[in-house]
């Protein structure tokens, strides 16, 4: 046993020589201000969130007891599943217990080539998220990466493979967590369309927040996306996920992705107060209005001091400073005034763009933002 925590002790300290080592926050921590929390609506408190999570404990009791072919299967999840489709104008939705389960699980079933007939091709975004990169780590399917949002790029892949009969896969994210800018998704379905491709889009940072009434990018009824893949951990406030996708495909993974299959189902308590959540996102356009505001306003006084703050279009706003070191002693200033930020590092980013990455919720008020500004331009 020695040897072996020996080598995972110089893996660690490996790390920590890269200004890499991660590090679980103090809990005991209170922030006067929380630029890292991915609740953008506060609708992790919101009270009718809350009062959904106690009468569904006081209904269910605190779990499903089995996956969902076993004993796990209750009435809330399908009227979840049917308003989700409904708002996503999709056939059929299916829920899952986290994004990462969902994305890393539910491709691996899609890309399956003996299902397909035929080994598939993948064109990825190159900066899309870990658990969607794991899929593919998974299945052994490899990837045809295009440059971050380029869609020329993603039509020349596409057209050097046109004439063979591989099925094609198109997966990206459509906001980027780390780097708060947006897909074209509708140029990105008319270019999958045109070349036959299943489109399988990541919406976490953009569901509750952007798109039509709050539900994403790919909700608008001409966006034609095939699966669409969002959480209920960001805006929503709480955890797990969705997939809103053909009936086919919700039958095929009944059937077939293991995240699925061999998972207990997803506390009815969180089910129910997603469901609540979900409901509110109708009603919050003033919020989602003020929020991007914000940002915008945020952008714009950041890249007045000098800062760079990448592609970011919406409610993430990266502040990019290259080293991991500098990214680090720049967190800390900030926190040690009270202003807590993540400091974001490879391999979550590329090499040599660190950041911080600041999170905008509708409780920052001018005071935070303006404490804020002038905090990074002290440090």
């Amino acid at each position: 046993m020695t040897a072996f925590l020996n080598a995972y002790e110089r893996h660690v300290q490996a790390l920590a020589a890269q200004g890499l080592r991660r590090e679980l926050p103090d809990t005991g921590q209170r922030w006067w201000a929380d630029f890292s929390s991915n609740d953008y609506l506060g609708l992790s408190r919101h009270p009718r969130v809350i009062d959904a999570a106690h009468a569904a404990l006081d209904r269910y009791g605190t779990g499903a007891t089995g996956s969902r072919l076993l004993s796990g299967n209750l009435d809330l999840y399908e009227a979840f599943e049917a308003r989700i489709a409904a708002d996503k104008h999709a056939e059929s939705a299916l829920i899952f217990g986290a994004g990462y389960q969902a994305n890393a699980t539910v491709l691996a079933a899609l890309v399956n080539a003996k299902v397909l007939g035929a080994e598939p091709l993948v064109f990825a975004d190159r900066l899309n998220h870990a658990s969607l990169h794991h899929a593919f780590r998974l299945t052994g399917v490899r990837q045809l990466r295009f440059r971050h949002a380029d869609l020329a790029h993603l039509r020349a892949l596409l057209e050097q493979h046109a004439h063979g009969d591989q099925p094609k896969f198109i997966v990206a994210e459509s906001v980027f967590g780390m780097d708060g800018d947006a897909l074209d998704v509708p140029a990105l379905a008319a270019l999958a369309r045109e070349h036959g491709a299943l489109l399988y889009l990541d919406e976490a940072h953009a569901t509750g927040v952007l798109g039509e009434r709050g539900y994403g990018l790919t909700a608008a009824p001409g966006a034609r996306v095939d699966v669409a893949m969002g959480t209920f951990s960001k805006a929503l406030g709480g955890s797990g996920a969705y997939i809103a996708c053909p009936r086919a495909i919700k039958d095929y993974l009944v059937n077939t992705c293991t995240g699925f299959i061999y998972s207990t189902a997803l506390s009815p308590v969180v089910v129910a107060a997603m469901q609540a959540a979900w409901t509110l996102l109708p009603t919050l356009d003033a919020e989602r209005a003020r929020l991007q505001q914000m940002a915008a306003d945020l952008r714009a006084r950041l890249q007045a001091r000098g800062f760079d703050t990448g592609a970011s279009s919406t409610h993430i706003v990266p502040v990019i400073l290259g080293d991991e070191a500098r990214a680090l002693r720049a967190r800390d200033a900030l926190r040690a005034r009270g202003i807590n930020v993540s400091a974001v590092r490879p391999p979550t980013v590329p090499p040599h763009t660190a950041r911080l990455r600041l999170a905008l919720n509708t409780g920052h008020t001018p005071a935070h933002l303006d404490a804020l500004v002038e905090a990074l331009a002290s440090v």
